[in-house]
């Protein structure tokens, strides 16, 4: 079976996937990886939605493709560069929130008293980037719903990857396996994925 064979992507990707060759970009999400999130997006209407890593809007745009008219996405970065292509081609979309900030500081804030959108408060985390996956990782999946979706992706081996990073993603995903607060599942598909739910 062809896994890439009918879909059917964002019509703003070919845009944003240029203008990340053109930057330079070399940590850019699989469209694999996009049509999962798209899916698991759908499945949430009305969600609150949270990346962390923006990078230049790749998964943002599937994400978006996968919700309904009510729900909101919030995606957080640091690098301005390469968040500026997502601002530029996703930017007018009024369901989402492009946040330039680190990681760390916005888990932080999010966690602070009266915080609106402070634990239990997303049903679908992807987190992208090193912070909220190998870092604040109890953070992160303290802002999670019961049902909601925490995804991460890049636990195949990948060129982007630092030295002595590699030991890292067993260690991660056992550490998820053993929650009993979630239900694991990973895949050897695209850059290696693995969806985690929250239990009620």
């Amino acid at each position: 079976m062809d896994d890439v064979a009918g879909i059917r992507p964002p019509t703003c990707l070919a845009q944003i996937e240029r203008r990340t060759v053109l930057l330079g970009f070399p940590m850019a999400s699989e469209r694999r990886t996009g049509a999962m999130l798209r899916t698991l997006a759908a499945a949430k209407p009305g969600g609150k939605l949270l990346e962390l890593g923006t990078g230049t809007g790749l998964a943002t745009a599937w994400l978006l493709d996968g919700m309904d008219p009510r729900a909101t996405l919030i995606t957080v970065d640091i690098d301005p560069h390469a968040q500026a292509i997502a601002r530029v081609v996703l930017g007018t979309d009024s369901r989402l929130d492009i946040i330039t900030e680190d990681a760390a500081a916005f888990l932080e804030g999010l966690a602070a008293p009266g915080n609106a959108a402070g634990p239990g408060g997303f049903d679908l985390i992807f987190a992208d980037a090193m912070i909220g996956k190998y870092t604040m990782l109890d953070q992160t999946l303290a802002l999670l719903r019961p049902g909601g979706f925490y995804v991460i992706d890049d636990m195949l081996p990948q060129p982007s990857w630092p030295a002595g990073h590699a030991p890292k993603v067993p260690c991660l995903l056992a550490t998820l396996a053993a929650r009993v607060d979630l239900r694991l599942v990973t895949l050897s598909w695209s850059s290696g994925l693995a969806v985690a739910v929250r239990r009620g």
